[in-house]
């Protein structure tokens, strides 16, 4: 009898801590919203003068690497008085406060899960504009990492099945089950998905670790390796035609980490030798010192009349779940 009454008193001490422990938890529904769209909770008078105009100047600002200018951003501005319900669940938010200490801070899932609130307060107007423009990167960096993960959650919904990619090329990598190998060699693969108005492409494929030197002419070097790749694998609509470099627009180059690894970054436009096509692409190249080999990934997109961007975060977030073996 005395062990069946510790053992009550055992689970009602339990009990009751889940209990406090769950009463404290702050339950959060679900985030929404379209693909880069970020609510900005401001009110009309600074939406419309200098405060607003420093906003946009960052969100948005055109893309670099596509053929037409195109916000980095959609936004829709919401005033502070009709911010509440529904409208607080975007799974993006910049939030203007003034009257308070100037700082920013960079929230995660405070009215909905998940989601990323970037909260601005200043003194004066000077004091949020200053702000916004100190952290422009941090705040672009913030939201299109979010944006990322959000069509990384949603592909994930129907994973593809190839095996042949991480049999043949040591590394896996995670998109849609809507898209097809298009073709596929030793060591490369085409990967396409058929869009309203085109198509969303990917070339995978592995360099000897000689490759690519790091030097002043890296770019040179890959802009070259991609075109002869381009030449042998990617044919064009007509015989002779073929994948290339628009040569009149001059890529973004940086560098970046993918898996843990240095990666080499490259964003222009492509067209097609002796036809009519072309659009924005992004490769990667990535350093793999214990296989001594570089393996390239990169994302095109061929979507003429219509706007790229989405396209175009799609495939940096398909190319941003590689894994290398």
């Amino acid at each position: 009898m005395k062990h069946i009454l510790f053992l009550a008193s055992l689970l009602f001490v339990f009990s009751c801590g889940d209990k406090k422990k769950s009463s404290n938890e702050k339950f959060l529904l679900d985030s929404s919203g379209s693909i880069n769209n970020v609510s900005v909770v401001v009110d009309n008078e600074l939406w419309n003068g200098i405060v607003g105009e420093a906003m946009r100047n960052v969100l948005a600002k055109p893309i670099y690497g596509l053929p037409q200018d195109e916000p980095t951003f959609t936004i829709s501005q919401i005033p502070p008085a009709v911010f509440s319900g529904f409208v607080t669940k975007n799974r993006t938010v910049l939030k203007i406060e003034m009257n308070k200490e100037a700082s920013i801070k960079f929230l995660k899932d405070v009215y909905a899960k998940p989601q990323q609130v970037i909260a601005v307060s200043g003194k004066t107007k000077q004091d949020v504009i200053d702000l916004i423009a100190k952290n422009e990167t941090k705040i672009i960096e913030t939201f299109r990492n979010q944006e990322i993960a959000e069509r990384q959650r949603q592909m994930a919904k129907s994973p593809h099945n190839f095996k042949s990619i991480q049999e043949e090329l040591g590394l896996s990598i995670k998109f849609q089950s809507i898209y097809r190998i298009a073709k596929q060699t030793d060591n490369f693969f085409w990967i396409r998905k058929d869009i309203t108005t085109g198509t969303t492409n990917l070339m995978i494929y592995e360099l000897p670790f000689n490759a690519i030197k790091r030097n002043d002419s890296v770019v040179n070097q890959i802009i070259k390796i991609r075109d002869s790749i381009g030449k042998v694998h990617i044919e064009g609509p007509v015989e002779g035609s073929y994948l290339t470099t628009e040569k009149a627009y001059t890529p973004f180059h940086g560098e970046t980490v993918l898996d843990n690894k240095p990666a080499l970054e490259t964003k222009g436009v492509w067209d097609i030798k002796n036809a009519f096509m072309g659009g924005p692409f992004i490769n990667y190249a990535i350093e793999d010192k214990i296989n001594k080999r570089w393996v390239v990934v990169e994302g095109f997109a061929f979507a003429p009349s219509v706007d790229k961007r989405n396209y175009m975060l799609e495939l940096e977030a398909i190319i941003k779940s590689v894994k290398l073996d």
